[in-house]
């Protein structure tokens, strides 16, 4: 896919945050998007640009100090992916998973030092328990310092629970706020994977931790709903992403796209981001 095209097809018609992480393609996203940005020359306010920290640059072969959420990597990583964006700050960044061997203070900590220097306006993490989440914002409550604005976990027709369950007594106590992926789960709710057979030119194909999730109830479901899609004159990706828009909790839908027919048939498919 390339980044350049890709970004002018969507840019501002209903594409207006992108997001990205230091462990995708091990840096390589970050470097291939902001060249992408500098070479199309957009105006940095016209456009949210996040990113997230946590499994360092190199993904599963960062070394000890070079992933997790420890001060040190909060403040080194997150200036690693600004010079990899070649930008001076992300609206916001997040801690893409949670750490049990650093404090929750000294996290929260770490995110408001990078505030403080201008190199983000917020933070927020990404598959985090609601008791974490809860816990991070009592921490920054009781020291006076900014706790996490949103949350970014999965969340689609097919996994539900997190979002809808767990994370509702948060909504209104921390007025959290969901940037949600995988909305079409993994490409499944397309339908493209009916009676959970995988195509050949697949993702999942590719990816044997995602081929595993495919189980059959899943399929089955898919399956049920393109009924109701036809019934409704849409597609079934169509129905899966205005159905995760429905939800007001939900602030942004983060899609992705392999090839430049998908992001086309994106730009049809409903008001997100990317």
């Amino acid at each position: 896919l390339h980044c350049p095209n890709a970004l002018s097809l969507v840019a501002f018609h209903f594409v207006s945050s992108i997001d990205t992480a230091e462990a995708y393609g091990k840096g390589k996203a970050e470097t291939c998007l902001g060249d992408a940005l500098k070479r199309l020359s957009y105006d940095r306010s016209d456009y949210v640009l996040t990113t997230k920290v946590f499994f360092g640059e190199h993904g599963p072969d960062s070394v000890l100090n070079q992933r997790g959420l420890s001060r040190k990597h909060v403040v080194e990583g997150l200036r690693k992916s600004l010079k990899r964006l070649q930008v001076d700050y992300v609206d916001v960044v997040f801690a893409h998973r949670s750490d049990p061997d650093v404090s929750i203070e000294e996290v929260v900590r770490a995110f408001n030092w990078v505030i403080e220097q201008g190199w983000a306006f917020y933070w927020g993490t990404s598959e985090w328990t609601a008791a974490e989440i809860t816990e991070a914002w009592d921490v920054a409550d009781r020291l006076n310092l900014i706790g996490p604005c949103a949350e970014q976990p999965q969340y689609n027709l097919l996994h539900r629970s997190r979002v809808e369950d767990e994370y509702a007594p948060l909504y209104k106590r921390c007025n959290l706020g969901l940037t949600i992926w995988s909305p079409l789960a993994f490409g499944m709710l397309t339908g493209k994977y009916s009676g959970a057979k995988i195509p050949e030119d697949s993702r999942l194909i590719k990816e044997k931790r995602l081929a595993d999730s495919l189980t059959v109830e899943k399929a089955n479901a898919v399956d049920n709903l393109k009924p109701i899609a036809r019934r409704l004159g849409t597609s079934l990706a169509q129905l899966a992403l205005a159905w995760c828009l429905k939800n007001k909790q939900v602030s942004v839908v983060l899609m992705g796209a392999s090839k430049l027919e998908q992001v086309r048939a994106l730009r049809g498919e409903g008001r997100g981001q990317a």
